[in-house]
């Protein structure tokens, strides 16, 4: 620690004032212990990831370490033993740490590491909410969302518990980094937290009444070296019934594998089909470029376009004939970027048909067969 810049007492530099309370307390100890953290990883080799300042890497695709950061939690990977325990052994030199071996649980999600693969799941995490909010007891239902239901503020409903509401969703909310079949409704729920009425809170309790009856599910990341990337993109036209706001839906494989995936609601109203369709495109766009970039700072090359599926083809047809401008006009100039990576071939969009669009999980609810089917595509499973 040192005297801050302009109230250096002179003669007395090597003095600093004596704290009343934490060191956590302060504002500028994160961004301290961040610079700390970068000046030791830097020194030892390690670059900082462009996109996410959070991690270090080092070394080649053949040979190489890396290590991602949160707060003072570490996760360190490599390709042998011997770079792991020398990461650590220089850790050790720089920090007080504590080694906790094997990854098991972080930041609370589990993972369980086999001969054949990852398996990712928040099983305790689940168990623990059903025990603080008392959902134990009640039966368990084969999808998270009624088909006929339609949500809206339900200005004549009961109101409920604002701050019982509000904290069932924040742990719904938590528990979608390892659900993507609960994302589309824990997001639905969550538009009602300014005022929640007995409807809403009835739609909530299903989520959990669907967790149990899943309770075990996770998703498992089989050994695989194939690293091209895809994207499947979708939205519900004008779905919402208040404000009539589109909602998209995207996700982004890599490989086989499901890594990625939201449900939004448009910050806009949209004109027609083509435009909530193109505008969902666009979202996937930019986390596919994301993910392309974090992946060449591992060294990993993309030589062909990203494809993204998408079942509109008139939004297809706006990413590659610029003389639309009666279709394009009402769409923000924000959105457009999609067209210039196609041109730039980053992108490409291709149509799919409605029964192998993935994003449909993400849009809307569904009935009990489809919504099966989606999740096993999306590589859900319930690991014995």
């Amino acid at each position: 620690m040192e005297q801050p810049e302009g109230f250096v007492v002179p003669g007395q530099e090597k003095k600093v004032c004596r704290l009343v309370k934490s060191l956590y307390g302060l504002k500028q100890a994160p961004r301290q212990w961040h610079i700390k953290f970068d000046n030791v990883m830097m020194s030892n080799g390690f670059r900082i990831n462009e996109c996410d300042k959070c991690v270090y890497v080092k070394g080649t695709p053949d040979s190489f370490i890396i290590v991602c950061l949160y707060v003072d939690d570490m996760l360190i990977m490599g390709s042998t033993r011997e770079l792991i325990m020398r990461t650590k052994n220089m850790l050790k030199d720089n920090f007080d740490m504590k080694d906790l071996g094997l990854a098991d649980v972080i930041l609370g999600l589990q993972v369980k590491q086999l001969k054949d693969g990852t398996f990712i799941s928040q099983t305790k995490y689940t168990r623990d909410l059903m025990k603080k909010f008392g959902i134990e007891e009640k039966s368990s239902v084969k999808i998270p969302m009624n088909t006929s239901v339609k949500m809206d503020m339900d200005a004549d409903g009961k109101a409920v518990d604002q701050t019982r509401y509000k904290a069932l969703i924040g742990s719904l909310l938590y528990l979608t980094t390892s659900r993507p079949d609960i994302t589309f409704a824990v997001g639905l729920c969550a538009r009602f937290q300014s005022n929640p009425k007995e409807s809403h809170m009835s739609a909530v309790k299903r989520i959990f009444r669907y967790l149990k009856g899943t309770i075990q599910y996770g998703l498992f990341y089989p050994k695989n070296e194939n690293f091209s990337l895809k994207g499947y993109s979708d939205s519900d036209y004008a779905g919402n019934i208040d404000d009539r706001k589109s909602t998209s839906g995207s996700c982004q494989f890599l490989g086989d594998y499901l890594v990625s995936w939201f449900s939004k609601k448009q910050n806009c109203v949209s004109l027609s089909r083509a435009e909530a369709e193109y505008i969902s495109a666009a979202f996937c766009c930019t986390q596919l470029l994301w993910m392309k970039q974090t992946l060449a700072d591992y060294k990993c090359s993309f030589e062909k376009e990203i494809p993204i599926m998408c079942g509109n083809t008139s939004a297809i047809a706006i990413t590659q004939n610029p003389v639309l401008h009666s279709r394009t006009k009402p769409i923000d100039v924000r959105y457009h970027f999609i067209r210039d990576h196609v041109e730039k071939k980053d992108i490409t969009l291709e149509y799919i048909s409605t029964d192998k669009q993935l994003a449909d999980i993400f849009t809307k609810p569904l009935c009990e067969s489809r919504f099966e089917e989606l999740k096993h595509e999306l590589g859900l499973i319930e690991l014995s």
